[in-house]
């Protein structure tokens, strides 16, 4: 069944809050709560077993039973909170008053004549919701309602990621590219009919791996194309954005690409095109009527080899992008019995070997009713793998009979969604909560982990394990969790670590649905296809695609009054109404719309004041340039996003109301805290893009005690400034990530990493550490040798302006077990002439970089680097010609075997002549050319050389310097 459980599991903590002597309830209110409060405890526990029954074993007296005690709780955390808040309000400090004695009196006696009022209130509304509770169980009672009773540290699967960034070899993509998806687009002949632009479709129904094959297919043959580009589209597509994204894909990121009309973009296109050679993949489409549009930008027969693939489920759509003579529609069939079984039994079973004997028939019956469909298989797979164990055998034979009779023609959708649903109704109460918020976002897009986890606390699905564990960890945990389980999508960064997610289309196609039934998310996309006549919705997510369409404000959202969450995605925030009209919102955001002089006017931000409930405000690149004062009503507050608003410079001092803030982002901002705001920002786990500039504001750094990752920003530079730091900085014990920079370049008679060196030693638990000002690696040196123990879980080093490296500084950052992502940039030129990448060392690398300008050469030995998938060096020419019969050999040839992404090799030239540079370039880009992994490569070339027919005079010119 695809019921949640509503408010229950935040609001039965908040009961337990109430009956705390710090309230003060009368003894007759309090043993109503402790009544609601056992109620609901045994309700949340019958919840979750409906949770648990199928949606076809599910009777009808049930599910209402469930919804209205759904229902219920909601309506009862609006009650609570609006006591909690307006009792708690009464406590916030406001600024001093020196009026007089008198009114300090007075507004005493006002504050006691509130207080008075609001436990009335709570009194009376703690009766009519016992009221309301007695009368639901008294109709399940009289009307015999039964509910049914049906029969763990996380970290991602390691094994996960082979599945995602190896589906191609796992399901047999290999064979079909090479054989028939080839032989279509026809890349081996020379003949002139060859020539011509070719387009292939291919089409098939969602979960068969279209997009794989087609990612496959470029990934292969890209280098061939003088430009490329691979598109999503999906449903209800804006044509301009698609055309937009197309230009943008294919090299052509012009700023006045948002100002054109349709046909200004196809014919900006066409034009981009005219002499190129081209490939294009233009994934999932589902409108006939689109694809005519965009057909008309590739209708320029330039007979230079081009290829466009497209993607789509629809059998006329794949006929209408094929219609010339000699374009192809590929059907995509189901994987082959092999195939399918290589990719089930990889997920579930670690053995090489495969599948065990006592589960080799059930798992072919489950294979069979599977269909061949590599995103059901995955799916049932990770489930049955259960995290971190297998499951038993009878949970297998109880998975086989809910499977149904298996896909069909006729009903490949509703099959598909019964084996997607195994999976959700597999997940544990609060992931299926957490996985049905994912349906705010639109299709197609690339959800931020991050600040979907935030957003899940504000709603309240995260809750507290044990007391002292921080929120944020344990909502990774859930998210980590349902990435093992295939529900989303990870997408990895440069590092290797997951940054963001994806919503598989099929997946998102159930959890709306699920959504809708349970009433959950609103949806209002401005096609029609919308939940808007929900009354008692209590999310809204406004995700309008026609940026044409004259958009009018919704007035007519019903139950704005209760709505929770609001979450608008560009330009739908024309359709917003005002935000007085939301009393119990608890998340706003805004990401990304324009709130600036030209945005949208119609949107009051100082109307936010009213939203007092608010534990969510995401305000990120919306184009404001001012925080209104009435934010500072925002008691309730955890995150604060308002990054990348450049002309944003200053924060009202009712920020100093926010003693719940967890989370603040100010980076790309030029914002300087007001004096004495920080330091009640006592609950603040993550702070980025501060800007210090005063000794005050260093020092209240050091009460932030719960800071977990921290992004600083010195405006000046000044010892006594940065001691100050330094001191606050040994009083953040739970430091995870820490980011300096600094706008001063006037830094000669200090060191900030001298200080750290000397007074700070690392916690063990730091995963990050990012210095972009001069510095030397000394105090680096001195942590690893003091205690290596206290750098074992640092998993990123950036040092971007170091005075000087030497051997012994590679072998020791070396040996930093976990650190995947290293930069190194020298500033001066006092680094040894030869640094040796050792074999040793830098064992889980996955990004190196560094660069030691025109007074180094670098060498790889064999078996160094063995994980790195990108590399950034540097070669000084000079150095290279001079010491050693190596020349222009950086190890790099045969080495390295698994950069598969790019590497990139900075040429010094400074001090040589013209020839030696040419040939520096030469040598280097043979070595790149042959390597095995055929990565990217990126060849710089760094001026000031010296010409080969002027001896030993300097050449100053630039020019002279072949880039």
């Amino acid at each position: 069944m695809n019921i949640v459980t509503g408010a229950m599991g935040s609001l039965i903590p908040k009961l337990g809050e109430l009956l705390v002597e710090e309230y003060k309830l009368h003894k007759r209110v309090k043993k109503d709560v402790e009544f609601l409060r056992k109620e609901l405890e045994s309700m949340h526990a019958a919840l979750i077993k409906v949770g648990e029954v199928p949606q076809d074993k599910l009777d009808r007296q049930v599910k209402l039973w469930a919804d209205e005690v759904r229902e219920l709780s909601y309506d009862m955390e609006d009650v609570v909170d609006k006591f909690l808040v307006r009792v708690d309000g009464d406590g916030i400090q406001q600024p001093h008053d020196n009026s007089g004695r008198f009114k300090e009196l007075k507004n005493k006696m006002i504050g006691l004549f509130k207080k008075g009022k609001n436990h009335h209130r709570i009194a009376d509304a703690v009766k009519e919701i016992k009221e309301q509770l007695q009368e639901v169980a008294a109709r399940r009672d009289r009307n015999k309602v039964v509910v049914p009773n049906p029969t763990e540290p996380i970290a991602i699967d390691p094994c996960l990621r082979a599945l995602y960034a190896e589906a191609a070899e796992l399901v047999g993509i290999y064979g079909k590219r090479d054989q028939e998806l080839m032989r279509l687009l026809s890349m081996e002949g020379d003949d002139a009919s060859e020539k011509r632009l070719k387009k292939v479709s291919i089409v098939g129904f969602g979960g068969l791996g279209k997009t794989t094959l087609a990612r496959a297919v470029y990934e292969k043959i890209k280098g061939d194309f003088d430009c490329r580009a691979f598109v999503p589209v999906g449903q209800n597509p804006d044509m301009k954005k698609v055309l937009r994204d197309i230009l943008i894909d294919l090299g052509n990121p012009h700023s006045d690409l948002a100002m054109l009309d349709a046909n200004q973009l196809i014919k900006k296109l066409h034009e981009f095109l005219e002499n190129k050679r081209y490939l294009v993949i233009i994934d999932d489409i589902w409108d006939e009527k689109l694809w005519e549009g965009i057909n008309f930008a590739f209708s320029n027969r330039n007979n230079l080899g081009s290829r466009l693939i497209t993607t789509t489920r629809i059998v006329s759509v794949s006929n209408s992008c094929c219609s010339s003579d000699g374009d192809s529609v590929y059907q995509m069939e189901p994987l082959s019995v092999d195939d399918s079984r290589m990719l089930f039994c990889k997920r579930i079973f670690p053995d090489e070997n495969g599948c065990l004997t006592e589960f080799e028939q059930v798992s072919r019956d489950i294979l069979k009713k599977c269909g061949g469909v590599p995103l059901a298989i995955i799916t049932i797979a990770s489930a049955l793998a259960g995290g971190q164990k297998m499951k038993p055998k009878y949970e297998w034979d109880i998975l086989l009979q809910s499977l149904g009779s298996g896909l069909t023609e006729d009903n490949s959708l509703k099959e598909m969604r019964r084996i997607l649903y195994f999976s959700y109704s597999n997940l544990p109460s609060h992931l299926k909560t957490c996985l049905l918020y994912l349906c705010v976002y639109p299709e197609d897009s690339t959800i931020p982990r991050d600040r979907m986890i935030w957003k899940w606390m504000a709603e309240g699905f995260v809750h507290h394990g044990n007391q002292g564990t921080s929120l944020f960890l344990l909502g990774l945990n859930y998210f980590n969790e349902l990435v093992n389980r295939s529900m989303i999508q990870p997408i990895y960064g440069t590092t290797g670590e997951v940054y963001a997610c994806r919503v598989h289309d099929m997946v998102l196609d159930l959890i709306c649905n699920l959504s809708y039934e349970a009433k959950f998310v609103n949806l209002l996309d401005g096609t029609g296809n919308s939940m808007s006549s929900q009354s008692n919705c209590r999310r809204l997510s406004l995700q309008k695609r026609n940026e044409d369409h004259q958009a009018k404000p919704l007035t007519d959202i019903k139950s704005t009054s209760r709505m929770r969450s609001i979450t608008i995605f560009p330009p739908a925030i024309k359709l917003m109404p005002s935000l007085s009209r939301f009393e119990v919102l608890r998340v706003l955001d805004l990401s990304g719309c324009n709130l600036g002089e030209n945005g949208n006017l119609q949107l009051n931000l100082k109307d936010v004041g009213h939203l007092i409930h608010l534990r969510y405000l995401g305000l990120e690149g919306t184009k404001i340039s001012k925080l209104p004062t009435e934010v500072g009503e925002l008691q309730f507050l955890e995150v604060l996003d308002l990054g990348r608003n450049h002309n944003l410079n200053e924060l009202p001092s009712t920020v100093c109301n926010f003693r719940r803030l967890i989370y603040l982002n100010l980076v790309g901002c030029q914002v300087v805290p007001p004096v004495g705001v920080l330091q009640n920002l006592t609950a603040i786990e993550v702070l980025r893009g501060i800007l210090v500039s005063l000794n005050i504001i260093a020092q209240e750094l050091g009460k932030l005690k719960r800071m977990r990752e921290l992004e600083i920003r010195f405006n000046d530079a000044s010892l006594d400034l940065y001691e100050d730091f330094v001191n606050s900085l040994c009083k953040l014990h739970h430091i995870e990530s820490l980011d300096i920079s600094c706008n001063s370049r006037d830094t000669s008679s200090f060191e900030l990493m001298d200080l750290l060196g000397e007074q700070w030693v690392p916690p063990i638990h730091l995963r990050e550490f990012k210095l972009f000002m001069p510095g030397q690696l000394s105090a680096l040196r001195g942590w690893i040798k003091r205690d290596p123990s206290h750098l074992s879980n640092l998993s990123e080093l950036f040092l971007l302006s170091v005075k000087e490296v030497q051997q012994d500084d590679v072998e020791i950052i070396g040996g930093l077990l976990s650190l995947r992502c290293l930069w190194i940039i020298t500033s001066t030129h006092q680094t040894q002439r030869l640094l040796v990448i050792r074999a040793d060392g830098f064992r889980c690398m996955v990004e190196f970089r560094l660069d030691c300008g025109s007074a180094t050469q670098i060498l790889f030995e064999p078996g160094a680097l063995p994980r790195a998938e990108s590399v950034v060096i540097s070669l000084g020419v000079r150095v290279a010609k001079e010491d050693g019969n190596r020349g222009f050999d950086l190890g790099l040839q045969g080495n390295l075997l698994s950069l598969r992404r790019f590497v990139s090799v900075l040429i010094y030239c400074g001090g040589a002549r013209v020839g030696e540079a040419k040939e520096a370039e030469a040598a280097v880009r043979r070595a790149l050319e042959a390597h095995p992994s055929h990565p990217r490569i990126y060849i710089d070339m760094r001026p000031d050389i010296q010409e080969d027919a002027h001896d030993d005079d300097l050449c100053e010119n630039e020019d002279e310097v072949e880039n």
